[in-house]
Formats: C-alpha cells, sequence, structure tokens
C-alpha cells in the first residue's frame, strides 16, 4: 500500500447550507452541527477519519474569519487553520493550503476533502484515499467517486474510462469527463450505463502537480497564491494575504482545474465503496436519520419533524411533512420541496431580515 508520510489532508470549511435553514446559518453553518446524532460536528467527524489516517499537524482547515473561532473550539488538536478574508470559492481555499504546504514540504501529496460529508465505512474510505495517494505519485490527479444510489439530479457526475495500471491503485480509472448535475432522464441514463459515479468534490494530487497546472490555466490566481504564500511564515504574511485575497479570481476547483484537465487525460477516478452523503437538504436528512426527533406525534402522516428548543411538534394528515423549530424560526414544507428552502434565507436578506439568516 502507497505511503501516507507525505499525506496532507485540506479540509474546505465554508458555505451556509441555505437548504437546511433554519438549522444550519451563516453563522453556525451546517458542517458545525451535529445533523447525525453521534454527538460530533460533521466538521469533527471529518477530523476523526482523517486522523486514523495522518498526524494532527498533516490536517489543515480552510475557512473564514466568522467561523475561525468555533473551529477551534471544536478541534482543539488543529495545528494548520488557514483563515481567509472572504469567500472565493474552493481553488482559491485548496490552492493556498496547498501552496503553503508545498513550500513547507516539498513533494508533499495534499487530499481536499469536505467539511460536511458523512460517511459510514472509515476503513473503506481509508484504502481510498490510499488509492488516491498512488494515483497522485503518478502525476495524475485523482477523485473519489461515489457509487449513485440512484438517478439523482442533486450531484455532479463524472465519466470513468479504461482502467489504468497504478501499483497500489487497482481501481483506478481515467476520467473521460466531469458533467454537471443532470436532467432526470440524463441521470437515468448514467446510471444505468454503470461508468458514471457522482462528483463527490474529493480530489488527492502532488502539491506540485496542481499548482501546475494553476499556473498554466489560470495563471493570474496562481500568482496572487503564490505571493501570499511566499509571505505565508513571514511577519509579512498578515499584510499580503489582505492586499492580495480579493484579486484573486473567484472559482471552483472542479471549473479550474478537474473539468480541463480530464480532458486531457489528467485526471483517474477511484470508486468509493463507502456509505457517503452531504445531507443537502431535509429530504437527504430525512433519509439518513428518519423523524429525527422522539417529541413528535404523527397522525396518519410522516416525515422530519425536529425541535431545538424541545417543543412538542404534532403533524396530522400531511404525508413527507417537513417541520423544523429553532428558538427563533420555523419551517413547514414538504420532502418534494426541501431543495427550495434555500429561498428562504434569499427572501429574508431581501427584508433586510439578516438576524434570522
Amino acid at each position: 500500500m502507497s505511503s501516507l508520510e507525505s499525506f496532507h489532508a485540506v479540509i474546505p470549511a465554508g458555505g451556509a447550507g441555505t437548504r437546511l435553514w433554519p438549522l444550519s446559518r451563516a453563522s453556525r453553518p451546517k458542517f458545525l452541527l451535529d445533523l447525525t446524532g453521534s454527538g460530533r460536528s460533521l466538521l469533527q467527524e471529518t477530523w476523526d477519519r482523517l486522523v486514523t489516517l495522518v498526524p494532527a499537524d498533516q490536517i489543515h482547515v480552510v475557512t473564514g474569519p466568522a467561523h475561525a473561532p468555533l473551529i477551534r473550539e471544536q478541534l482543539p488538536e488543529l495545528t494548520g487553520l488557514f483563515v481567509e478574508p472572504s469567500p472565493r470559492d474552493s481553488m482559491p481555499a485548496i490552492g493556498l493550503a496547498a501552496a503553503v504546504i508545498a513550500r513547507r514540504n516539498p513533494g508533499a501529496i495534499i487530499g481536499s476533502f469536505a467539511a460536511d460529508h458523512v460517511i459510514s465505512d472509515v476503513d473503506a474510505f481509508g484504502a481510498a484515499v490510499r488509492e488516491g495517494v498512488a494515483v497522485a505519485e503518478t502525476g495524475l490527479i485523482a477523485t473519489l467517486g461515489i457509487e449513485p444510489r440512484g438517478p439523482s439530479t442533486a450531484f455532479g457526475y463524472i465519466e470513468a474510462g479504461e482502467l489504468l495500471t497504478v501499483a497500489d491503485a487497482p481501481s483506478a480509472r481515467a476520467v473521460t469527463q466531469f458533467v454537471e448535475k443532470p436532467d432526470g432522464p440524463t441521470a437515468s441514463h448514467y446510471v444505468r450505463s454503470g461508468s458514471f459515479s457522482w462528483n463527490a468534490g474529493m480530489f488527492v494530487s502532488r502539491a506540485d502537480m496542481l499548482l501546475g497546472h494553476l499556473a498554466r490555466l489560470q495563471p493570474h490566481l496562481h500568482a496572487g497564491i503564490d505571493r501570499i504564500a511566499l509571505a505565508w511564515d513571514t511577519p509579512e504574511g498578515p499584510a499580503e494575504l489582505e492586499a492580495t485575497w480579493p484579486s484573486l479570481t473567484p472559482i471552483a476547483i472542479d471549473h479550474a482545474i478537474a473539468e480541463p484537465v480530464s480532458l486531457e487525460g489528467g485526471i483517474a477516478v477511484v470508486p468509493g465503496v463507502f456509505g457517503w452523503d452531504d445531507i443537502g437538504d431535509f429530504a437527504a436528512l430525512h433519509a439518513l436519520r428518519g423523524s429525527s426527533s422522539a417529541d413528535v406525534i404523527w397522525v396518519d402522516a410522516d416525515g422530519l419533524a425536529r425541535a431545538e428548543d424541545g417543543t412538542a411538534i404534532a403533524v396530522v394528515g400531511i404525508r413527507d411533512a417537513v417541520v423544523v423549530r429553532t428558538k427563533d424560526a420555523l419551517l413547514v414544507t414538504t420532502l418534494d420541496h426541501a431543495q427550495r428552502v434555500k429561498e428562504v434565507p434569499a427572501a429574508l436578506r431581501r427584508e433586510g431580515r439578516d438576524d434570522l439568516v
């Protein structure tokens, strides 16, 4: 098996999880919440998985200033915290961590893993990461693809091509293409074909290869990140970060690197044969945990109902209901409309109710 001695894990921890409002807020997004009932937040569960693979000082978190204090509180062993002044999407966040790690540890391999995913088989996850590291050692970028549970339109897809011959990565295949979230018929076709997996946004790469692709494909972004990384461990680091960060191109790693490099044959996919969910909305939370609360009376009804403040809830005659109460807000919808919950925070902002967002 491939060694993880040079492997560093990067956890981008951003976003507000607006489809899980009112549980998830801008000030306390879903990755800081215990949504699985484990007693640990999604971020802490991510940490727990990764610390079985590498020492704590090889795990890094990238987040914004509003979330940094809570992250430090939840992860007291964390030493590698990158605080970005403002959101610029995933590529600047991951790129900055990669550039600083590469300067400190030439030859480092980095893996990017979202802070809010739920993974049920830690051993299988670790095995997939090890295959990804073996792929990365060859100069390719590896992504972990999730076997579809059905024709979901909520995720992007990865099309796998020919099997590669990489030592210690027997299941790795070349990536033919990344595709955006499809419509229902297209998703059904993808699942029936057997050659597509869900794109969970997990990437493993040599840091120098990732930065090399970035310099070629996004030279302005790379130049800014390189300036910040050069100053990071010096007294000038904070000033350079504040001066340069706002000029960085806001772009996702999928668009900046994964999609164009896959068309050049530079990306491989490793099947992730483990239970996975990103709890993207209340329908996903319901599928994971059921009704989620013992203080609910269902009368000719079903769905998900929970109250953070202990309020008793009764639902009568409504199938697939969603009722969520916090101390200052109440949501009522259905599982079919779970994706539309993101419209509520947007409407609240238009009304000037930032206190509820």
